[in-house]
């Protein structure tokens, strides 16, 4: 009986996934997933769980019963620590193990571009447990405030600033705008309309969304000033201290709350050398996403830079269709007979949406080739996002949740919850 191929996929995100589902079919392989969480979760739409309109349980799912019926396929709660690829071996932080074929699926992290004050005090939305954090800063912020009686003093509490201006910082804003014109003053009448504080829109290239169409551009900037976001472009944040955010154009804002959606980085590990990685810290890979100084080591998605796309020379999007298109192609290639051709990676542009509240949504074809706003391309954004969901559960309540708030326009998931720590 021949031996199987010890798959090891570092990272259960959208390419982790992705691949498992395409070498499931296959005796082949026996794959084993490491992940530091023990459930896969839906990036997108961490921010409805900061804001309260979504629980935690509607955007993630257990590895364990997601991969419950995958027969070659077993699971490892662990952190990766170092790589040793003379020896096909991983180090984790409980044990080790040896593969055949390693795959890098790790995604990015929070770039804070050197500023420490930032990196110490600022929110950042990468996580789970960030969004938990912002959503318990947020309504204990609410809770202060009612019980302060300087002007000042609450208008810090309840001013927020967001720094990147992508589809994360848009959404935030956008969402965070609509609380407190529909449901803040409901919720806590010891407030008065000029209690609420700001909101504010911080990037430092000169127009939001800039990587989407110049027809979302400008609608999204006008829905957010309509719904009171105040937008700073060619500015960037140049340091958080004292209660204070210090832009580059030598302009300051009084608040306690930064939320940082400026930019990320890919994760670095031991093992690797400094030639494998490429701009943003992205492994350099071939074509086919193999890291050029190995043989059977790769990476998919936020952590591969594919030279060999003249179309994209600076690296595809770190967006989840290149992981997930990555991942499909890299699992068809590993599953053809030896000495068979591999098909080079080739990136279809599926285009672009980003939300901006209720009924307000902007949408851009691929190679923008047509352009939707307002209702339309908030039920497209909808619609995509539901059947983006790991499973039909996860879909149900997706769509339950934002039913609820279309009619209501009102959240649902105001719980202050915090863990426990008993060591």
């Amino acid at each position: 009986m021949k031996e199987k191929k010890q798959v090891v996929i570092i990272g259960g995100g959208f390419a982790g996934l992705e691949l498992i589902n395409e070498l499931q079919s296959t005796d082949e392989f026996q794959i084993t997933l490491v992940d530091l969480n023990n459930y896969n979760f839906f990036p997108p739409l961490l921010y409805q769980v900061a804001a309260g309109f979504m629980e935690p349980s509607a955007i993630s799912y257990p590895f364990r019963k997601i991969l419950r019926k995958k027969r070659n396929v077993r699971f490892r709660l662990s952190a990766l620590q170092e790589v040793i690829p003379q020896e096909n071996k991983v180090i984790l932080s409980n044990g080790e193990l040896h593969y055949d074929i390693l795959v890098m699926a790790t995604g990015a992290e929070t770039n804070y571009f050197g500023n420490e004050n930032v990196a110490r005090y600022s929110l950042p939305m990468k996580t789970i447990s960030d969004a938990l954090a912002l959503r318990n800063l947020i309504l204990t912020r609410l809770e202060r405030a009612t019980r302060v009686n300087d002007p000042e003093r609450r208008k810090k509490l309840l001013s927020f600033v967001i720094a990147g201006a992508g589809p994360t910082g848009v959404e935030l804003s956008g969402i965070f705008a609509e609380m407190r014109k529909n449901i803040l003053i409901k919720d806590y009448p010891e407030l008065k309309d000029e209690d609420l504080g700001d909101i504010y829109l911080i990037d430092g290239q000169g127009a939001v969304l800039s990587a989407m169409s110049s027809n979302s551009q400008r609608y999204s900037e006008k829905k957010l000033k309509q719904l009171g976001v105040d937008i700073r472009l060619n500015v960037m944040v140049n340091d958080f201290k004292d209660e204070t955010v210090y832009l580059s154009d030598g302009t300051t804002i009084p608040t306690r709350n930064l939320i940082w959606a400026a930019g990320i980085y890919a994760r670095v590990f031991e093992g690797f050398k400094p030639e494998d990685l490429g701009p943003g810290r992205r492994m350099q890979t071939d074509a086919y996403n193999k890291l050029y100084s190995y043989n059977n080591i790769y990476a998919l998605g936020d952590c591969a830079y594919l030279k060999d796309d003249p179309r994209y020379p600076k690296g595809h999007p770190q967006v989840a269709q290149v992981a997930i298109q990555m991942a499909k192609n890299l699992g068809k290639n590993l599953k053809r007979p030896e000495g068979s051709s591999w098909k080079p990676f080739e990136y279809k542009d599926k285009g672009s949406m980003a939300i901006i509240g209720r009924n307000k949504a902007v949408a851009d074809g691929p190679g923008n080739s047509f352009f939707l706003k307002g209702f339309p391309a908030w039920f497209s954004w909808v619609f995509v996002h539901i059947m983006s969901l790991v499973n039909f559960r996860n879909r149900l309540r997706a769509l339950y949740n934002w039913t609820g708030y279309y009619i209501n326009m009102d959240q649902q998931f105001r719980m202050i919850i915090r863990p426990r720590d008993n060591k």
